[in-house]
Parts: structure tokens; C-alpha cells; sequence
């Protein structure tokens, strides 16, 4: 019987620097079997790939620029980020799209990215790995002007509203879910929207070392998240959605491989 994966792991995060293989230990011994390894500026692809040498059977590859560093494709034309993100064989392109949140990188960047983003996808036959934070608006905007031949794509770290997922499932979207979701007071209409999201639709992540869930019976120290914790979440959805933990283990595990591979 297949486990769980983790579509959302910074590997290559300071958290993990020095204990990365206790991190996956412990992720196998809770069922863990998979996991995405999660790009944000070019200077990640390498170690992501060295990452992903060390054991191609349990690691998938998102290549990209996060919003977050989406300037650095100013000095860089779309060929040579084509073929940067070609050279490490990604399983999908991303983690890109648009954050306004603390527009870190501008606007107008983020959105130029986004759409670079898209071309390559498209010229890789690779699918997309969506980031939007309080941009929802030129989020959805860019993906209907690109539609044409548009590839799979996930909308990860899903923590919006009815009509934004709507917008997202009509277009025929993947919602990652996180711990945000264990969060009962801040996220009343999330934990009763989910319900709405076919089980075809939904795949599970922990985006580690972020997004600790606020529920679990023993915090661990510095508050660094980590993929152990994806069955404590998915039993937290599970609850909500009322769907057997098993169901939606098969399923998420199902709809991960169907994207990934």
C-alpha cells in the first residue's frame, strides 16, 4: 500500500542543512514515501539535484523562481532560463506565479516572470507550480490570457476563498493543502470551502519548514516544520472533508503521481 507525498519541501532551506537525512527518516517511518523538492531561485537547482540523485525514487523536481526572487530574470533572456531549468530533468516548472503580499520583487517583475514561466512549461511539456499571495486578480488574469495549450497545473499552499477556489477548479486546477488548514480560528471559511474540492483535485503538503500546524499534541523546537507531520494534516482534511484517511491517501497519492510523473 502506497504512502503519502509531500509536494511542497525546502530541502534546500538553512533548516535542513544538517540533519536533511533524519528529516526523510522520520518522514518514511510516519509513511511518508515521496516528496517534491521545491526550487526558489536559480541558485537552488544544483543542490535540488544533488538532493535528487541521492535517492530518484523518492524525489520529484519543481523548477523555478519563487515571485519572492522573480528579479533575477532580468538579467537572464528566456532561452538561457529554459535551459538552466531543462538541465536538472524538473518534473514540473515552478515554484512560480505572483505575491503581493510583500512584493519583495516588483509587480510588474513577478508578473513578467510568471509569464516566462508559462512559455517554458509549455515548450517542456512539464506542468506548473503555482504560488499566489493577494494577487489573485492578475493571477487569474495571466493564466486566461495563456490558456491556450496550458498545462497541468497546482495551485500550492491553497489558503484562499470560495470564489477564488472556484476561479482555480474551473480551470481545471490541483489544490495543495498545508498545515494552514489546522489553524481553526484564522481559517473557518477554508475548512469549510475544502469540502468542495474533488478528491481527483487535491494533493497534500507540509511546505516545510514553514506553515508548522497549530494543532500538534508536541510542538518541536524552533518551530520548523517538516514532512513527518503531512498524516497529522491529512488526518485534520480528512476530518473536515469526512473522507476515510485511506481514501484520501489513495487518492492524493494517486493525483501527486498522475501530475508529477
Amino acid at each position: 500500500m502506497a504512502g503519502f507525498i509531500d509536494i511542497a519541501c525546502n530541502f534546500t532551506h538553512d533548516s535542513f542543512k544538517d540533519n536533511l537525512e533524519t528529516v526523510i527518516l522520520n518522514a518514511e517511518i510516519e509513511k511518508v514515501e515521496k516528496f517534491v523538492l521545491l526550487c526558489a531561485s536559480l541558485k537552488d537547482l544544483e543542490p535540488i539535484k544533488k538532493i535528487q540523485k541521492s535517492a530518484p525514487q523518492k524525489f520529484f523536481i519543481s523548477a523555478g523562481i519563487h515571485p519572492h526572487h522573480a528579479i533575477e530574470v532580468i538579467d537572464i533572456d528566456y532561452q538561457e532560463l529554459l535551459n538552466k531549468l531543462a538541465s536538472i530533468s524538473p518534473n514540473a516548472i515552478g515554484e512560480t506565479g505572483l505575491d503581493y503580499y510583500r512584493n519583495i520583487s516588483p509587480p510588474d517583475i513577478q508578473r513578467d516572470s510568471f509569464k516566462l514561466h508559462i512559455d517554458i512549461a509549455k515548450e517542456l511539456h512539464l506542468p506548473l507550480y503555482l504560488h499566489q499571495r493577494e494577487s489573485h486578480q492578475d493571477f487569474i488574469k495571466i493564466i486566461k490570457e495563456n490558456f491556450n495549450n496550458f498545462p497541468p497545473f497546482v495551485v500550492h499552499c491553497f489558503t484562499g476563498t470560495q470564489a477564488e477556489l472556484n476561479d482555480y477548479l474551473n480551470l481545471g486546477a490541483y489544490i495543495g493543502l498545508t498545515g494552514w488548514i489546522c489553524d481553526a480560528r484564522r481559517n473557518v471559511e477554508l475548512r469549510k470551502s475544502i469540502k468542495n474540492i474533488p478528491l481527483d483535485r487535491l494533493m497534500l503538503e507540509t511546505d516545510c519548514p514553514y506553515l508548522i500546524p497549530k494543532n500538534l499534541p508536541e510542538k518541536p523546537a524552533k518551530n520548523i516544520n517538516e514532512p513527518k507531520y503531512l498524516p497529522h494534516i491529512a488526518n485534520e482534511i480528512s476530518e473536515l472533508i469526512e473522507v476515510d484517511i485511506e481514501e484520501l491517501r489513495s487518492s492524493t497519492y494517486e493525483n501527486a503521481m498522475r501530475f508529477f510523473n
